[in-house]
C-alpha cells in the first residue's frame, strides 16, 4: 500500500461505494449471469446503467468529483482515485464507467463556466442523471494533436454555424447533447481560436453518422457530423476562443480516473489469478505450486503495489497544489502500462480457459488495451513529461 496516510473519512466513503455496489448492483447483474458468460457483455447494459446513475445521483456518489459550488461533493483527487479504484475492483460490468461514478456522459468541471440559463438547461439535469452528454473534440485528422481540429464555427446573424466531423466520440450516440469544440479563429487556433458550444440532439444538421466498432465489448464510440448546424450565441460555453484551454484543464481529472480504474481492474484480475492458481489442478497439484505461475502472480502483485503507491502520491501532490499536468500524465502512464501486463499474465495463468468468454478474463484484456490510447497515448504522455523535465 501507499505510504500516504489516507484520511478515515475517505476510507469510509470508499466502503460506502463498495456497499452500494454489493447491495444494489450485484443482484441486478446476477440476472444476466448466463448472458455474461456467453457473450462477455450485457445487451441492455445502457438501460440498466441509466437506472444506476439516477440512484447514485440520489445518494451523492455520481457527483462526488464536482465542486460544492456546483452542487457536487468537492471530493479531493485522492478521494476520487479511491472510489474509482473501488468501482473497478468490484468486477461488476454495470458498476463500471459511467454508472456509479460519472464519466463522459455525466457532469464535468469543464461546465463550471455555465451561465445560469445553461446550468438550468444542461448542468443541473446532468447532476441529477436526467440527461447525458458527450465530449466532442477528436476528429479523423486530429487525435493526439487536438490543436489541428478542422470543425469550424462561423458567426452569422447572432448565431454560430458549425460544420465538421467528429469521431471516436464515446457516448456520442446516446447523448442528449454534445459539448462541441470548433475553430472560431483559424489564425489563433489553440491559442485563443477554439470555442466550445452546446449542441442539442435533434438540432437540424446534426446527426450520428455511424457507430464505430472496437475490440472492446463496452466501447461503441460514434462518428458525429455537423452540417451547417445553427446554434444561438447563448449556447457558447465559457469565453470565446477559450475552448481548447478548458478542454486541457479538464484532462488532468480524466487521466487520474483512468489510472484509478487501471488499479482497480489490476486488483480484480490479481484476485482472480490467485484464486484460480489455488484451485486449478494440473499434473496432480494446484498450478499455484508451479514456479512459472508463481512468478506471473508475484510480478503482478509487485507491479500493482508499486503503481498504486505512485498514483496515490501523484493525486496527493495535485491536492497539495501541484500544477497537475505532469502528475496526471505520469499516473495514467504508469497505471495503464501496468494493467496491460497484468491482464496478459491473467490470460496466461488461466491458460486456454483465460481465452474463453465464460471466465470473464479476456474482456478485460481487450478493454485495458484501449487505456493506453485515450486521454493521451502512452507516447504522448512520455513526451509531455519529458518537457516538464527540461528535455
Amino acid at each position: 500500500m501507499s505510504a500516504i496516510q489516507i484520511p478515515s473519512e475517505l476510507i469510509d466513503l470508499r466502503d460506502s461505494v463498495k456497499s452500494f455496489i454489493e447491495r444494489e448492483i450485484v443482484p441486478i447483474e446476477a440476472k444476466y449471469a448466463q448472458e455474461l458468460q456467453e457473450t462477455g457483455t450485457i445487451a441492455n447494459a445502457e438501460e440498466e446503467k441509466k437506472k444506476i446513475r439516477k440512484r447514485s445521483a440520489e445518494l451523492g456518489f455520481y457527483t462526488l468529483h464536482m465542486s460544492e459550488e456546483l452542487g457536487g461533493g468537492g471530493l479531493s483527487y485522492l478521494g476520487q482515485i479511491l472510489v474509482h479504484e473501488e468501482v473497478s475492483r468490484s468486477g461488476s460490468l454495470l458498476a463500471r464507467r459511467g454508472s456509479v461514478l460519472a464519466s463522459v456522459e455525466g457532469p464535468t468541471p469543464i461546465l463550471a463556466p455555465c451561465t445560469p440559463e445553461q446550468r438550468q438547461r444542461y448542468l443541473d439535469p446532468l447532476m441529477r442523471a436526467e440527461k447525458e452528454m458527450c465530449f466532442a473534440l477528436t476528429e479523423p485528422g486530429a487525435g493526439s494533436d487536438a490543436t489541428q481540429i478542422k470543425t469550424k464555427a462561423e458567426q452569422k446573424n447572432g448565431s454560430f454555424i458549425i460544420s465538421g466531423t467528429k469521431h471516436f466520440i464515446t457516448h456520442g450516440a446516446e447523448a442528449d447533447f454534445c459539448v462541441v469544440f470548433a475553430v472560431t479563429d483559424p489564425e489563433k487556433r489553440a491559442r485563443g481560436g477554439i470555442t466550445a458550444f452546446f449542441v442539442d440532439k435533434g438540432t437540424p444538421g446534426f446527426e450520428v453518422a455511424r457507430i464505430q466498432r472496437t475490440a472492446s465489448t463496452v466501447d461503441r464510440p460514434a462518428e458525429l457530423v455537423f452540417d451547417n448546424v445553427e446554434v444561438p450565441a447563448e449556447n457558447m460555453l465559457g469565453e470565446f476562443g477559450n475552448g481548447f484551454y478548458a478542454a486541457m484543464g479538464w484532462i488532468n481529472g480524466g487521466r487520474l480516473h483512468i489510472a484509478a480504474s487501471a488499479l482497480g481492474i489490476a486488483q480484480h484480475l490479481l484476485d482472480k489469478m490467485v484464486e484460480y492458481a489455488k484451485t486449478r489442478v494440473a499434473f496432480g497439484h494446484p498450478i499455484g505450486k508451479n514456479q512459472y505461475v508463481q512468478g506471473m502472480v508475484v510480478d503482478s502483485w509487485c507491479e500493482l503495489e508499486s503503481a498504486r503507491s505512485f498514483v496515490y502520491e501523484m493525486a496527493s501532490r495535485i491536492d497539495d497544489g501541484a500544477d497537475g499536468r505532469r502528475e496526471a500524465a505520469a499516473a495514467k502512464l504508469v497505471a495503464t502500462e501496468m494493467v496491460g501486463r497484468v491482464a496478459d499474465r491473467a490470460i496466461q495463468v488461466y491458460g486456454g480457459n483465460g481465452f474463453m468468454t465464460e471466465m470473464m478474463i479476456e474482456p478485460y484484456w481487450r478493454e485495458v488495451r484501449a487505456m493506453r490510447l485515450y486521454e493521451g497515448t502512452s507516447e504522448i504522455l512520455r513526451t509531455n513529461i519529458a518537457k516538464t523535465l527540461g528535455l
